[in-house]
This record gives C-alpha cells, sequence and structure tokens, in this order.
C-alpha cells in the first residue's frame, strides 16, 4: 500500500471533512427519494430529463469511483493512528 505523506492532524482533519461531504451527498440522496415520491409520474420524468440531473447521476458515478482512494485514505489514517 502507498503511504501518504501526510501527518495524523492533518489526516484527521481531512477524514472528517471528507467524511461532512459523503454524508451530505446521502442526505442530498435519501431527500431526493423522498421528494420523487410526491412527484406525479409526467413531472418525475421532466425532472430526469434536465441536465442538472444529468449532473446529479454523474456526481454519483464519480464519488462511486474514488470509494477505492477513500478506502486506500482510510487505511492510512489508522495506520497513523497506530504509529505506523
Amino acid at each position: 500500500m502507498e503511504q501518504l505523506d501526510i501527518d495524523l492532524p492533518n489526516a484527521k482533519l481531512a477524514y472528517t471533512i471528507i467524511q461532512s461531504l459523503l454524508d451530505g451527498h446521502e442526505a442530498l440522496s435519501d431527500l431526493l427519494v423522498v421528494m420523487s415520491h410526491a412527484l406525479d409520474e409526467d413531472t418525475l420524468k421532466a425532472l430526469t430529463m434536465t441536465g442538472e440531473w444529468e449532473k446529479y447521476l454523474e456526481s454519483k458515478r464519480s464519488l462511486e469511483a474514488t470509494r477505492v482512494q477513500i478506502e486506500t485514505f482510510t487505511a492510512t489514517l489508522q495506520q497513523l493512528e497506530a504509529g505506523g
């Protein structure tokens, strides 16, 4: 595993920032699901045909693609915390 050149306090700060962004993205996704249930079929179909919807889906795909990087960062942070 590649070692990152970062000290423990900055690694913890980065982790906190990343986790906050992930939590916000998950909350937004949950809200969109709830809101979609309140829309009629035509409105929902129109919404999913917009550029904003495409940007949202691309954001979700991008986040999924970075999952491995996040896991690597988390493992490195755990090593830093363990003193290694």
